[in-house]
């Protein structure tokens, strides 16, 4: 009797930690919501991404209104949506996600490469861009860099934008200042396009925040940058970020 009543409670106890295991494991997924005009487009990135366990797709949007609706109700870590896309292009309504919850990560998967749609993408606080093409490549990897808070582009992304700024330069006759920035502003600018505010550099850095100011504002003059965005977009021409 004592052995069936021990074998019982073993068996309890096993039950227990294989669910204790299992809701540990589903804590760990990223919820992702879909956002794309293109049913056959949101089919195709629903299968790509249910290959993946950590993964769990929580809905889809059709437009951009309807994303940021959606965000707002099912609350996922990361949405990824096309830029045009009716009633709501896909900037405008990553925005209003943003605004309304900033720990909503925004991986934008478009077509466009062009530096314009960049720059205003980082404008508004979006960290991942991608384009469609390397979608099946980069996709989870940008994914598990957003829900970290980390900056990700594609490589085509950081090619075409590294080919532009050399154009630019040869055209103006000007030429790269990146050598002029010193050791600690080169790590100061790297921490600030990985989306780190002011108060985490200085801590990672053993910094006062009036230090690290000091250091932005020498570096963003040597760059001719004037926000953040341009930091970032900066840093991702000369391949500091992914």
């Amino acid at each position: 009797m004592v052995n069936l009543l021990q074998s019982v409670q073993e068996s309890e106890s096993k039950v227990r930690k294989a669910d204790g295991l299992q809701k540990a494991k589903e804590s760990m997924r990223f919820k992702v919501l879909i956002a794309d005009d293109h049913g056959v487009v949101r089919k195709g990135l629903r299968l790509l991404l249910e290959q993946y366990s950590e993964l769990e797709v929580i809905g889809e949007a059709a437009n951009g209104r309807d994303a940021v609706t959606m965000a707002a109700t099912l609350s996922p870590q990361i949405v990824v949506m096309d830029v045009a896309m009716p009633i709501l292009n896909g900037i405008e309504a990553a925005e209003q996600i943003i605004n309304a919850n900033s720990n909503i990560g925004i991986i934008i998967l478009t077509m466009h490469a062009d530096e314009s749609y960049l720059l205003r993408a980082l404008n508004v606080g979006i960290k991942g861009y991608l384009l469609k093409e390397s979608a099946e490549e980069d996709l989870l990897l940008a994914i598990r860099s957003v829900a970290r808070g980390k900056p990700f582009f594609s490589r085509a992304i950081n090619e075409t934008l590294l080919e532009d700024y050399m154009r630019v330069l040869k055209q103006q006759g000007l030429s790269d200042t990146f050598h002029l920035l010193t050791a600690r502003e080169k790590e100061v600018l790297q921490l600030l396009a990985e989306g780190k505010t002011n108060k985490e550099v200085a801590t990672l850095l053993d910094l006062s925040p009036y230090t690290v100011e000091s250091h932005r504002t020498n570096l963003m003059q040597k760059l001719n940058v004037h926000n953040t965005a341009e930091i970032v977009l900066y840093a991702v021409r000369k391949r500091l970020v992914s």
